[in-house]
């Protein structure tokens, strides 16, 4: 990881003078790491899923390099970007699955022939999702110290580094944010 860090910082700083080239550059460095993140939201995800670990991070991929001019200014920034970007994805496709369970596309029927509605729980990361969009009207902070642990997958001393604040600051902004989604969750 040492050795390839001015590598890393090289790429970045290309990509935010908008060299694409960059990003293909940067990808093999960081692909591992992109992949394990990638791997451990998946995890999180319901059984079922159409999406495996590799096509999350190549989707996440293809919508990074659709970024013009990306400010990012460490290796832990890039991967916090890229778990956002992952997230994103996961979210589109949840709200998919949701859209296709409440009927997009779906042949008409008379209403005789309409069978039993069934219900099927799938809202988790959606519900997190839109809280995490109410939190960041509250306390942008907040919400990003809560993308920079659970989607990056940053330690605190990391993220309170991303912040710029101190690692103490960060743990209580950490237990604020995990007891206001909890609330927000459980409403």
């Amino acid at each position: 990881m040492s050795d390839s860090a001015p590598d890393v910082t090289a790429c970045l700083l290309a990509w935010g003078e908008g060299r694409r080239e960059a990003l293909d550059q940067l990808m093999p460095l960081v692909y591992d790491e992109l992949h394990r993140l990638a791997h451990r939201e998946l995890r999180r995800e319901r059984p079922g899923r159409t999406l495996a670990t590799t096509g999350l991070v190549h989707e996440a991929y293809l919508r990074l390099v659709d970024q013009n001019r990306a400010r990012v200014e460490s290796r832990a920034h890039f991967l916090n970007l890229a778990a956002q970007t992952m997230r994103r994805v996961l979210v589109d496709e949840a709200r998919k699955r949701g859209a296709q369970k409440r009927g997009q596309g779906a042949v008409g029927f008379s209403l005789d022939e309409v069978p039993e509605p069934s219900v099927e729980p799938d809202g988790g990361l959606v519900a997190l999702d839109e809280a995490l969009e109410r939190l960041e009207t509250v306390d942008p902070r907040l919400s990003r110290l809560v993308e920079l642990r659970y989607f990056a997958g940053l330690t605190l001393e990391e993220a309170a580094h991303v912040l710029g604040t101190s690692t103490t600051g960060a743990w209580r902004d950490w237990n604020t944010a995990r007891a206001w989604l909890y609330a927000a969750l459980n409403e």
